[in-house]
């Protein structure tokens, strides 16, 4: 994700989406009562309501609506945000509803009322160059193309050129091509400790290459599939789900070590769990920092109770304390588990 312009004064940013992990990121920041700003497709009515041939004509519009619903299902490639028009237009209706379908390259402006730090973090987060380590190798029969991946693109490492031999002919004068690329990638492994590789082809290659792939970079390795190879794929890979996914399960790990930290500070009375235990404890300013699962957060705005959860994360934030929001599988389940939110205290609890 990129920020575009950034008025905390006004409460307005401005980001562009780049990629399907950006999707997932702006679908925990925009809230009920967030206003979206942007470039969208809207129906325009030509002629008057009594007219026999009134025509309607699909134009792009710059509007203004308020949130009230955000969708968003993981792997896929657009968010929507329904909500009420508030300006646009003098030929779009305001109280109208209208859904901007936020995908990768779009730009869109979030105004709120108040930023809080726990979403400034994770926007800042988002922004940043992809935290895990990830190698992107791209190959056909005659080339391959190795790049570490970032959030706004791919640092190009280096590039191959080879044939593998067609069936039937003898290619042994040539080295192994799919060789040359496995040892590539050990090299680059070993460099950089990668955490995940993305092995993407047109076709069948990737699969070709696999049956030679050793299993300590086998268990590392996600296959993608990509329509050519070169520097312009690298867009196309970036918006793949299987990009998604490897990111997914990275995040999956840190949360994971989150809740186990909870779960040992329970075990030495240095925790509070469940939201009223949580906001006394806040209150004091014992919470050093607040865990919430992503789940909770959604359940407390269908209940009407959205705000007393954001009072106590802004309350723990003001008091130095850390917000983290959790929204894998596994870890969200062991925090339900516990109430959907539980703290790390700074001293430990007295009955």
């Amino acid at each position: 994700m990129q920020i575009i312009k950034k008025n905390l004064k006004q409460g307005e940013i401005t980001v562009k989406i780049n990629n399907a992990e950006d999707l997932w990121s702006l679908n925990q920041l925009i809230e009920t009562d967030d206003m979206i700003k942007g470039k969208t497709e809207r129906k325009i009515k030509i002629g008057n309501e009594d007219e026999r041939k009134q025509s309607v004509v699909r134009k792009t519009v710059y509007l203004e609506i308020k949130a009230e619903k955000v969708e968003f299902h993981k792997y896929s490639d657009n968010l929507r945000v329904n909500g009420v028009i508030i300006s646009g237009p003098d030929d779009v209706p305001r109280g109208s509803y209208h859904t901007f379908n936020v995908e990768p390259g779009s730009i869109v402006t979030i105004v709120k009322q108040e930023w809080p730090g726990y979403q400034l973090e994770k926007l800042k987060e988002a922004t940043e160059s992809i935290a895990t380590k990830i190698l992107l190798v791209m190959m056909d029969r005659e080339e391959a193309i190795f790049m570490l991946l970032k959030s706004q693109g791919g640092e190009k490492l280096s590039s191959l050129k080879g044939n593998v031999a067609k069936k039937g002919l003898d290619g042994s004068e040539k080295k192994d091509f799919y060789q040359e690329i496995i040892e590539q990638m050990k090299e680059y492994d070993e460099r950089f400790e990668l955490q995940n590789i993305i092995v993407a082809s047109p076709s069948f290659w990737k699969e070709y290459l696999m049956k030679s792939m050793p299993d300590e970079l086998k268990k590392k390795i996600t296959l993608a599939t990509c329509s050519d190879v070169g520097e312009a794929a690298v867009k196309e890979v970036l918006q793949r789900p299987e990009l998604m996914r490897v990111l997914e399960h990275d995040r999956a790990a840190k949360e994971s070590l989150l809740v186990e930290e909870i779960l040992k500070a329970i075990s030495k009375d240095e925790a509070c769990y469940g939201l009223a235990d949580c906001k006394e404890k806040s209150g004091i300013g014992a919470v050093k920092e607040l865990i919430v699962s992503y789940e909770f957060m959604q359940k407390a705005r269908q209940e009407g109770k959205h705000r007393e959860l954001e009072g106590i994360m802004r309350l723990v934030e003001r008091m130095s304390g850390k917000v983290h929001i959790l929204s894998t599988e596994e870890a969200e389940k062991k925090l339900l588990g516990l109430g959907g939110i539980a703290g790390i205290l700074r001293w430990q609890a007295t009955n």
